[in-house]
């Protein structure tokens, strides 16, 4: 597809458009509060791709909502698939090609970024969080682990011990704490 495309193209579950040099894909599943399915995953990828393609981009935003921007995965998809086939079916790959981008992806977290939500936060190149941010790995309090980098990312981001309590207690932390820890690199007005 040709970049030029990528303001006039139909979304279903993202928004994009070009400010400048600045390429914006904003998550836009309002009623789930932004979370993470297989076709916001390969909108996103596809959007952020052609973002890289084009010469007349120098960097690329992702955002959510103020309410939330990304609040997880999409339980209800998960929930109609057994693990081994949620596995299999490598669900995650459109997220784990995100690393493959050239250009610096900067997250705009505002609400909460939760669980998948965080992770694709992490795998920007830097976050920058609104005051209203809630920040966590609550895929404990499911019985899962943290499936998209995040238990790779975050000790990287915060160092193992501090990793290690987000991962285990699965209690969400705000925007200033996020940033104390090195989670976030500025805590910015929403």
């Amino acid at each position: 597809d040709n970049p030029e495309d990528a303001k006039s193209k139909k979304w279903e579950t993202i928004l994009v458009e070009r400010r400048e040099r600045i390429g914006l894909i904003t998550l836009n599943r309002p009623k789930s509060l932004n979370a993470l399915n297989r076709q916001l995953a390969q909108e996103t990828l596809k959007a952020l791709q052609e973002f890289d393609a084009d010469d007349r981009v120098g960097a690329i935003v992702i955002a959510g909502s103020p309410r939330a921007f990304a609040a997880g995965a999409d339980i209800a998809e998960m929930a109609e698939k057994s693990f081994t086939n949620f596995y299999m079916d490598d669900f995650l790959a459109p997220w784990d090609q995100v690393r493959l981008i050239g250009k610096p992806i900067i997250a705009a977290v505002g609400g909460f970024a939760l669980g998948g939500g965080l992770e694709l936060a992490m795998a920007c190149t830097v976050r920058f969080a609104a005051p209203n941010a809630r920040l966590g790995q609550p895929e404990v309090k499911l019985g899962i682990m943290a499936g998209y980098g995040g238990k790779q990312r975050l000790p990287r981001l915060v160092g193992r011990g501090r990793a290690l309590a987000l991962l285990l207690a699965g209690e969400p932390i705000d925007a200033q704490e996020a940033y104390r820890l090195g989670l976030v690199n500025a805590v910015t007005p929403g």
